[in-house]
């Protein structure tokens, strides 16, 4: 038990052997990791960014095939996220049901949260949808919120579909391409968190714009 816990866990480091092992089923194995990671909110731990590096890096050596890892991949990630949205959607307005404050609970599970919510994602939620991809645990629990704010159907759905397309790419080619290099290997999460601080620019950049706002008319008011 303790092995198949760590097998799923740490796919991107047994990778290889798998493949070796198990041929062409490893294929099914990928894209259910990539679709529980984003589908559900249960398993926010499975492996992601390094995972799809490692897919890379095999596609490059030929273990895998390229043009079969991109597709299926892309293909999970879009899903999951899609799924997330629905449960999200479902469950969020039975959850958030109190109208008062009068308790912590009816606080903290005020209807007004998925109100700031559906507002925020209406504003940002792209872009939230977009980086979130690279953030560990953040792009699990992302498309269930969106849902739960009842971001409209066909905005997420872009956004999910460019986001997957992004995330899946990139992370994918950068194994393919650099896999072979240590340096690149070893530090592949500082790229990422480079990836994530630049994608974020545009929406720091509207927030700090909207705090000064809502400054400038609180200092104006009589």
């Amino acid at each position: 038990m303790e092995f198949i816990v760590d097998l799923f866990l740490n796919l991107d480091d047994h990778l290889a052997s798998v493949v070796a092992a198990y041929g062409v089923w490893v294929y099914a194995l990928l894209f259910l990791i990539i679709f529980a990671e984003t589908g559900l909110v249960v398993t926010p731990i499975l492996p992601g960014d390094s995972l799809l590096f490692a897919c890379g890096a095999l596609c490059a050596t030929g273990a895998l095939d390229l043009k079969i890892i991109l597709p299926l991949l892309f293909t999970a990630a879009v899903l999951g996220d899609a799924v997330n949205y629905s449960v999200g959607r479902y469950f969020g307005p039975r959850i958030f049901q109190a109208h008062d404050k009068k308790n912590f609970w009816h606080r903290l599970l005020n209807r007004e949260h998925l109100d700031k919510a559906h507002t925020f994602f209406e504003r940002y939620g792209g872009m939230a949808i977009v980086s979130g991809r690279w953030v560990p645990i953040v792009r699990t629990f992302v498309p269930f919120v969106a849902g739960a704010g009842y971001m409209t159907y066909a905005t997420f759905s872009v956004y999910n579909v460019t986001g997957a397309a992004i995330w899946i790419g990139i992370a994918v080619m950068a194994g393919y391409l650099f896999g072979g290099i240590p340096i690149v290997k070893e530090n592949f999460t500082l790229v990422v968190l480079g990836i994530v601080a630049v994608s974020l620019l545009p929406m720091a950049a509207a927030a700090f714009q909207s705090w000064r706002e809502r400054r400038a008319a609180r200092r104006d008011r009589p």
